[in-house]
């Protein structure tokens, strides 16, 4: 059974390859990446630059099995502590930062491809806002000039099992008959519930990126402390 990955592999590749002496075969088996994803972040070729995170300081690594890696280019990293899987909770789905940038393009294209879903799907389903949905449907995002409509689930936003789910349940909505007026009442109130979800989502996604921030300056200022410590070694 293939051990898990880094839950941040593309920051975590970063910085192996920035503070290490292991190999980019090496780095990218861990990761789980391409070896050609590595070889760009050490060529500073990549498209995104990744701010480097420690998997000793995660417990994922320890410098002992760095030291091993180092010592013989053939041996493979094993996962010290695998990281802990997120559970979904009620609200927006959370989406890594390196994917946040394709939401408009996954927005763009099931407006345009399924305009049967409605405003609340496509928050849940994308992991954004109303406001952010109406302003690309309006073409008055900051944006629009730069979005292309993308398959959602090409771009990693969502599997397809919950975009055909969605589909499925915005063509059943739209088989009323004579309770389309009653329907349409528990619709509304049912949105309503829900944009007062989304807004709580946001507020808690804030405060987490908030802490995720202090934990990156944590982590970059150990790292600096370290270098510093190596570069004047005490007499």
């Amino acid at each position: 059974m293939a051990q898990p990955t880094p839950l941040m592999p593309h920051a975590t590749a970063s910085w192996l390859v920035d503070n290490t002496a292991l190999s980019f075969e090496q780095i990218a088996e861990f990761c789980g990446l391409h070896i050609l994803e590595v070889q760009a972040m050490a060529d500073d070729l990549a498209s995104s630059k990744y701010t480097g995170r420690d998997p000793v300081h995660s417990g994922e690594l320890n410098h002992q099995e760095i030291e091993k890696g180092q010592a013989d280019p053939n041996y493979k990293l094993k996962m010290q502590r695998a990281p802990v899987d997120v559970s979904r909770t009620k609200g927006p789905r959370y989406t890594p930062v390196s994917k946040r940038q394709d939401k408009p393009d996954g927005i763009a294209w099931i407006i345009r491809n399924h305009p049967e879903i409605s405003d609340a799907q496509i928050g849940k389903l994308i992991g954004t806002t109303r406001n952010t949905i109406n302003a690309i449907r309006e073409r008055s995002h900051w944006n629009i000039a730069n979005i292309q409509a993308k398959d959602p689930v090409t771009l990693g936003l969502c599997s397809q099992r919950e975009l055909d789910a969605a589909v499925a349940k915005a063509a059943k909505r739209g088989v009323v008959h004579g309770d389309e007026a009653e329907t349409a009442v528990v619709e509304s109130r049912d949105e309503r519930a829900e944009l007062i979800s989304e807004l709580r989502a946001e507020r808690d996604a804030s405060a987490k990126a908030a802490v995720e921030a202090a934990q990156e300056a944590e982590a970059e200022a150990w790292l600096l402390a370290k270098r510093a410590a190596e570069a004047n070694p005490a007499d």
